[in-house]
């Protein structure tokens, strides 16, 4: 109800009440509780935050509300993208900028805290981007949920021509036209199908994204290394001979939805191409790191890289 994320009604209570597991843009998922009995009272539509009730410590202030922003691919489809804006941003400031791109691609992120664990996790870690200073765009490419079937079962994306990524570019030149970004330091993150578009855009485009963050994602579809392979060609590494921007991978060697392989192999050709990139591996881990030591390891090194790659030429991204 109102502008929260709510899923998973229960009634209880013999029908006086009403569960739910809800959200915010500046509050992480928690269970609320609606008293269906007061619909005549002050506490209609109200709900009443019980588990857990947050405390003094947690950064509510810190949050940015993210805004709904539209954007046009070059085939004219419609996308729509969560724009994250620094509160620090001046007039007349230009500041570097990231395009997340979420996993799935069966996925659709939201205007808050997401449902789901590891978009949870990582719209909290897109708000902390902000508060580093960063002009942060998610984009919901298509082949993902929430827009229909037409956008669901678009033509041609994934092995079938990537067409996807075409809106992946439309939110990275969004942010190049924006009067508070610098054109020339705009960047891009993302896990698992979010890092294959990753690796696409630094193929791709390094005259567009400038450094990347690819955490755990396929680099070749299938096993076929034939040029004229679609599945090849809709492939980041079609592109490597393009490939100038540094990037830093990440991936547990035991990842059993996509093969350490991808890693790799995807490597071997970095170094060969002379392109600059570093490598953290998560021993003995899965596709989503399963420590939360880990991930604070692993957003440690996101900020110290993002910082030496993106945010230079006189940022005013915040040091820890």
């Amino acid at each position: 109800m109102g502008d929260a994320i709510e899923h998973d009604p229960v009634v209880t209570g013999g029908g006086r009440t009403l569960a739910v597991l809800s959200a915010d843009w500046n509050r992480p998922q928690s269970v609320g509780v609606y008293d269906l009995s007061a619909a005549s009272s002050a506490d209609a539509g109200k709900e009443h935050t019980i588990f857990p009730v947050l405390t003094k410590d947690f950064p509510v202030d810190a949050h940015v509300k993210p805004e709904l922003v539209l954007t046009k691919a070059e085939d004219g489809l419609e996308i729509h993208n969560q724009l994250f804006l620094p509160k620090d941003l001046r007039p007349g400031e230009r500041r570097p900028a990231i395009i997340f791109v979420h996993g799935g691609p069966i996925r659709q992120m939201l205007l808050g805290y997401h449902y789901m664990e590891v978009y949870h996790v990582f719209y909290a870690v897109n708000e902390w981007l902000a508060s580093q200073g960063y002009v942060v765009l998610s984009v919901n490419y298509r082949g993902g949920i929430g827009y229909g079937k037409s956008f669901r079962m678009a033509p041609g994306t994934n092995a079938r021509g990537n067409s996807e990524y075409q809106d992946v570019v439309a939110g990275a030149k969004y942010l190049q036209s924006r009067p508070d970004v610098d054109p020339k330091r705009v960047g891009i993150w993302g896990l698992s199908y979010g890092g294959l578009l990753t690796s696409e855009a630094l193929a791709r485009n390094s005259d567009i994204f400038v450094a990347g963050v690819d955490l755990a994602g396929v680099h070749l579809y299938g096993n076929s290394l034939d040029p004229d392979n679609l599945a090849y060609k809709s492939s980041a590494i079609s592109a490597i001979d393009t490939w100038k921007s540094p990037v830093l991978l990440i991936q547990g060697d035991d990842d059993r939805n996509v093969n350490f392989a991808q890693s790799v192999g995807l490597v071997e050709l970095l170094r060969a191409h002379n392109v600059p990139y570093e490598l953290m591996v998560l021993p003995d881990d899965v596709h989503e790191t399963l420590l939360y030591k880990r991930w604070i390891s692993i957003f440690d090194r996101m900020e110290d890289f993002l910082r030496r790659n993106l945010a230079k030429e006189g940022s005013v991204v915040s040091q820890r």
